[in-house]
């Protein structure tokens, strides 16, 4: 796996300038709002964990969630804070395996990494590897579950919130601050009735939610005040702010923007973060997140580019090598 320390360092001060600095007071407000509560599951007393928590989750996919929790969990970890990585659910076929071998996201590998830990299954307690259009491997707690069709998937989904709220309660047992980051978007609200990944987590879990949009896309405002629009009044209650993502240039320009979002919304606004042009370097989750980088000179390494590649990151070191090309 491919980290540069330099490229996660200049993350987290970026979060560190944006989240934490510019908004302390804020900030500080918002982790101690957000006790972890303990899930409670018939036949069972649970203590409430003493960490605190805080959920990233986007306002569609592919806004910088898992680098947003890389970089938060350096700049927590440069504290002195003891932080630890937790995502309830993830899909990608690029998995990490464990010391006990089990498997789970990459991102949470990296995150492992950013937060100075080794990597746990209670990182990412369900992957879903998906083996066609319709169908994945549901991993729970590292291992094989089940190979599931989506709608299968759906109606089971609930069951294994108590395994992920139990993996959840282990890292925050030895954590001064859980970082979670959400799949996908709580936009999508055809999948809210037993949903473990976004708004679903955060209701059993108590965390407040911060919110991302990505501006390189375009249509942010759209993205964050039609996600306000969206969710029922609950779960747009457990947001407490915004964060714009990827944006590039003069950050003063889209000061109008940030208001209008604020106003429209009621979320405090908690910066603008600004490209990060050598994300790229750091593993991808999807094959949809490779790059297509300039045609160089040298050896060339081809790959074929299939929909439901994986650990296609075993080719990085040939990317970092001076002279290969791999495309």
């Amino acid at each position: 796996m491919v980290c540069p320390g330099a490229e996660t360092a200049a993350m987290a001060r970026f979060v560190l300038i944006f989240f934490i600095w510019q908004n302390e007071v804020r900030a500080s407000r918002l982790l101690r709002r957000s006790p972890i509560r303990a899930m409670t599951v018939p036949g069972e007393d649970r203590e409430a964990a003493m960490a605190r928590a805080i959920m990233i989750q986007g306002a569609g996919s592919n806004v910088g969630k898992s680098l947003l929790v890389a970089g938060l969990a350096r700049a927590a970890r440069d504290r002195g804070l003891k932080v630890a990585p937790f995502k309830p659910q993830n899909m990608s076929n690029n998995a990490a395996v464990t010391a006990d071998g089990g498997e789970i996201g990459r991102a949470q590998a990296l995150q492992a990494r950013a937060a100075g830990l080794a990597p746990t299954v209670d990182m990412n307690p369900v992957l879903l590897k998906p083996e066609t259009d319709t169908g994945a491997q549901v991993i729970v707690q590292g291992s094989r579950f089940a190979t599931l069709k989506a709608r299968d998937y759906g109606s089971i989904k609930e069951t294994l919130l108590p395994a992920v709220m139990e993996s959840f309660r282990r890292l925050a047992q030895g954590a001064d601050l859980v970082l979670i980051e959400g799949a996908g978007s709580p936009a999508e609200i055809n999948l809210r009735a037993g949903d473990i990944a976004n708004m679903g987590f955060a209701e059993a879990a108590g965390v407040p939610v911060v919110l991302v949009g990505d501006i390189d896309r375009g249509g942010v405002i759209a993205q964050l005040v039609g996600t306000h629009a969206i969710l029922p009044a609950a779960d747009r209650d457990r947001i407490r702010g915004f964060i714009v993502n990827k944006f590039r240039g003069d950050v003063s320009l889209f000061a109008e923007g940030e208001r209008e979002i604020g106003q429209r919304t009621g979320w405090h606004a908690l910066g603008v973060l600004p490209w990060f042009g050598d994300a790229w370097r750091l593993p991808a989750e999807d094959v949809m997140d490779l790059v297509v980088k300039a045609p160089g000179t040298g050896v060339k390494v081809a790959v074929p580019r299939l929909s439901r590649i994986a650990n296609f990151d075993d080719l990085d070191p040939f990317s970092a090598e001076p002279g290969v090309v791999v495309d």
